[in-house]
């Protein structure tokens, strides 16, 4: 489904907003971005990193196991790469797909391959050593998630103190 039929889905399937990367909300629409940036990583664990190695580019990650996300609507995630305004895309390589971030940081936990997720979801398993982080130098940079909701009709009451919210923790962030 292209992002403009989400889009549509989502006005006419009742939802009074979405929440999406900054940059793709359509240009009709009102978007708050939210109090944190979200950056993905790739992580695998110390003993499969000892054991099969560390990629030194993505292309090398098609020699490993990888660890797939599959989206809500059902196609996989492919892995975004750039560096140096060098942007490559790579195809989750691995037997194992999941469609929950939790999940994947535990099945790379478990030694399974690498997982490409949000850096949120691996921060416990990266602070305690569960897990390492590879090619940073080809992460992509940090990008604003925000809420979205159409700008040409009354905003809900619990959607305008959601918003509220929001923005009130924006103001607090350092």
């Amino acid at each position: 489904m292209r992002s403009a039929d989400r889009v549509s889905a989502q006005r006419s399937s009742g939802f009074d907003a979405g929440v999406r990367l900054l940059g793709s909300v359509p240009k009709d629409m009102i978007a708050v971005p939210l109090a944190r940036r979200l950056r993905f990583i790739c992580v695998a664990s110390p003993a499969y990193l000892d054991r099969f190695g560390d990629p030194g580019t993505p292309e090398e990650l098609q020699r490993h196991h990888s660890i797939g996300h599959r989206m809500p609507s059902g196609k996989l995630y492919r892995w975004e790469f750039e560096r140096a305004g060098q942007e490559l895309v790579i195809e989750a390589n691995g037997p194992i797909v999941l469609d929950d971030e939790e999940l994947m940081v535990e099945a790379a936990i478990e030694d399974l391959g690498f997982a490409y997720v949000a850096d949120w979801a691996a921060e416990a398993a990266l602070s305690d050593g569960r897990l390492r982080k590879v090619l940073t130098a080809w992460m992509p940079a940090a990008e604003e998630v925000a809420v979205y909701y159409p700008g040409h009709r009354a905003v809900p009451p619990a959607l305008r103190a959601f918003l509220d919210v929001v923005k009130d923790l924006r103001k607090k962030e350092p």
